[in-house]
């Protein structure tokens, strides 16, 4: 057994601003500050890549990739990276625009330490109220004023959300059976047995719930918790580039269109979510729900 039990596991594009918050939050938040990190930067040109090798110097559990893809892994394909990469029992995957609160990790340890069967356990998602419909509440989702805690890299209070977000967990104890896409925490052993994300989905959109569909057709159990935390900016390393949050991404727009054809080819329909706004298993296809990872 290593030393460390988990690793937290990072994978970005050009999001040099909001991947800093994500390895701080982890160095200060964390149960366990000097677990190894894994971050891997892929067709990077904004400086992760410069950034990534001088904190590498700094911290010897920081273990960073620079990958540069014609084709590209993207979102779920860089998940599958770091876990490849991770030598812990447990990794915790969040995404690079993420802000951990306190104790992240160690709440979910805890739910699937005390469950024998396969376990994803999620954390619940505080975000900012940046688009007209935003809700105030979704299943595993708190919207919160932009006020509040700041919608931005550079206005965010990360002292105020750390406390808030204690006091949240200490006041609720709620339980949604849910999913968290690209944030998640499990055994590695269980996240390699399905062999994680269909790469046919690179490099973003619809490959969250195409593995969950998987997850659920072999009996993986789902737990998200207000017992574990998280600050979302919501997609700034995906859809808003540059913090533009009026213009979708290039990339993200494409991916869309494609990748819709391509879950309705593999799948026979488009996905579907239950009153717990998490997508529905799909049954009597031929697909296999294990796959080789990477």
């Amino acid at each position: 057994m290593e030393q460390h039990k988990i690793t937290t596991c990072i994978s970005t594009n050009n999001n040099l601003d909001y991947v800093k918050l994500a390895y701080q939050s982890v160095r200060k938040n964390a149960y366990y500050k000097d677990q190894p990190i894994v971050i891997i930067a892929e067709n990077c040109n904004d400086g992760t890549n410069e950034w990534l090798e001088s904190q590498m110097i700094v911290d010897t559990n920081l273990k960073g990739y620079i990958e540069s893809n014609e084709i590209p892994l993207g979102i779920g394909g860089g998940m599958d990276y770091c876990v490849d990469k991770a030598n812990t029992e447990y990794v915790n995957i969040i995404h690079s625009d993420m802000w951990i609160a306190p104790n992240q990790d160690l709440e979910l340890q805890k739910i699937v330490e005390s469950n024998k069967g396969r376990v994803i356990a999620s954390s619940f998602r505080i975000q900012p109220k940046i688009f007209p419909n935003d809700p105030d509440y979704r299943p595993g989702t708190v919207f919160v004023p932009i006020s509040e805690f700041g919608e931005y890299h550079h206005n965010f209070n990360t002292d105020h959300f750390d406390k808030w977000a204690v006091e949240f967990s200490n006041e609720n104890n709620i339980s949604v059976r849910k999913g968290g896409g690209a944030g998640f925490f499990c055994r590695k052993e269980d996240y390699e047995w399905i062999g994680g994300n269909d790469p046919i989905f690179s490099p973003a959109s619809f490959d969250d719930m195409d593995l969950f569909i998987r997850m659920q057709l072999e009996g993986y159990e789902f737990v998200m918790t207000t017992k574990s935390v998280v600050y979302h900016f919501s997609a700034r390393g995906s859809h808003f580039r540059d913090d533009n949050l009026n213009k979708k991404s290039d990339r993200q727009i494409l991916a869309e269109v494609d990748n819709t054809h391509k879950f309705f080819k593999k799948w026979g329909q488009l996905p579907e979510v239950d009153d717990q706004t998490f997508v529905k298993p799909i049954y009597g296809t031929n697909n296999p729900n294990r796959i080789q990872l990477l």
